[in-house]
C-alpha cells in the first residue's frame, strides 16, 4: 500500500486512553483484570455445559459457542494493548492492523449472528415446544453455526481486501487502543467512497438484518407468553430467554451508544472509551449473566466444582498410597 508521498506504510500509532505515563499502570491492571474475568468465566460455562450431559441441547449449544466467540473477540484487541503497555509503545504493524481488523469484524459479526440465532431457538422452543426437538435438531443447530461463520469470513475478508486498496498519508495515528475499522477508513487520502458504501451496506444487512429477526422473533414470544393462563407458566416461559434477553440488551445498546459516540466526538477519545462497553464489558458480563440468571448453569457449575473437589483428595490418597507401596519393596 503505497501513500501520496511514495513511502511505504508500516506501522500506525495507537493513541489508546490516555499519554499520561501514570494512569498506564492502572489501565493495565484494570483491563488485564477484566480480560481474565472474561477468559476464565467464559471457558467455565464451556466447561460446565460439556461436562454435564443435560445441557447437551441447542440452547447451550449455541451458548457455549457464543463464549468461545466472545474469548476470540476480547483476545483480539486486549492482549496486544497490555503488550504495548509493558513495551511502552504506541505502535502496531501495518500488517498487524490489517489482521486486528479482520478478526475483530469476525467476532463482532459471530457475536451478531449467534444471538440472532439463539432468539430464534427460544422462538422455537416457546411457540413450538412440541416440535421443538423435531425442529432444532443437530444437523440444523450445525449449519446455523457453520453458516454464521461463512457468512462472518467472507463479509470480513472482503472489508479487509478493500482497506488494502486504500493510501495514506502522514497523518497514521489511531485514536483508538486498537484498529478499529472506520478509524482507519478515516485516515485514508485516498478516495474512501466504495469502503463506506461497503461499510455500512454491512452494517445494515448483516446488523440490523439479525437485529430485526431478534425483534420480531421476541415479539412473537411475548404475544405467545401473554396466551399462557397460568402464572408459573407464564414465569417458567419468560426465565428461559431472560438471560438471553438481558444479553441482547447489553450487546445492542452498548453498540449503539458507541456509534452515537463516534458519530458526535469524530475520532476522539471519547470514542475508544465508548468502545470499552462492547467490546470489553460485554464479554466479561455475559458468563455472570447466564450463571446468575440460569438455574441449569448454576447447578452445573456446582456439580463441576464438587466433583474437582472430590477427585482432588481422591488422587493425594491414591498418590500417597503408591508411594507407601513403592517404600515397602
Amino acid at each position: 500500500m503505497v501513500p501520496g508521498n511514495n513511502t511505504q506504510i508500516s506501522e500506525f500509532i495507537l493513541l489508546g486512553f490516555s499519554k499520561d505515563p501514570e494512569l498506564q499502570p492502572l489501565i493495565f491492571g484494570l483491563f488485564l483484570s477484566m480480560y481474565l474475568i472474561t477468559v476464565f468465566g467464559n471457558l467455565l460455562i464451556i466447561l460446565a455445559i460439556i461436562s454435564d450431559s443435560h445441557l447437551h441441547t441447542p440452547m447451550y449449544f449455541f451458548l457455549s459457542n457464543l463464549s468461545f466467540v466472545d474469548i476470540c473477540f476480547i483476545s483480539t484487541t486486549i492482549p496486544k494493548m497490555l503488550l504495548n503497555i509493558i513495551t511502552q509503545t504506541k505502535v502496531i504493524t501495518y500488517e498487524d492492523c490489517l489482521t486486528q481488523m479482520y478478526f475483530f469484524l469476525l467476532f463482532v459479526q459471530l457475536d451478531n449472528f449467534l444471538l440472532t440465532v439463539m432468539s430464534y431457538d427460544r422462538l422455537i422452543a416457546i411457540c413450538h415446544p412440541l416440535h421443538y426437538t423435531v425442529i432444532m435438531n443437530p444437523v440444523l443447530c450445525g449449519l446455523l453455526v457453520l453458516i454464521s461463520w461463512l457468512i462472518g469470513a467472507l463479509n470480513s475478508l472482503l472489508q479487509s481486501l478493500l482497506a488494502l486498496r486504500l493510501s495514506f498519508c502522514t497523518i497514521l495515528e489511531i485514536p483508538h487502543f486498537f484498529c478499529e475499522f472506520k478509524e482507519v477508513i478515516q485516515l485514508a487520502c485516498s478516495n474512501t467512497f466504495l469502503n463506506n458504501v461497503m461499510m455500512y451496506f454491512a452494517v445494515g444487512l448483516f446488523g440490523g438484518g439479525p437485529f430485526t429477526g431478534i425483534c420480531y422473533s421476541y415479539s412473537k414470544i411475548v404475544s405467545s407468553i401473554h396466551g399462557i393462563s397460568s402464572a408459573q407458566g407464564k414465569y417458567k416461559a419468560f426465565s428461559t430467554c431472560a438471560s438471553h434477553l438481558s444479553v441482547v440488551s447489553l450487546f445492542y445498546c452498548t453498540g449503539l451508544g458507541v456509534y452515537l459516540s463516534s458519530a458526535a466526538t469524530h475520532g476522539s477519545h471519547s470514542s475508544a472509551t465508548a468502545s470499552v462497553m462492547y467490546t470489553v464489558v460485554t464479554p466479561m458480563l455475559n458468563p455472570f449473566i447466564y450463571s446468575l440468571r440460569n438455574k441449569d448453569i448454576k447447578r452445573s457449575l456446582r456439580r463441576f466444582f464438587g466433583m474437582a473437589a472430590i477427585k482432588g483428595p481422591i488422587v493425594l490418597g491414591l498418590r500417597k498410597c503408591q508411594l507407601l507401596q513403592h517404600s515397602k519393596h
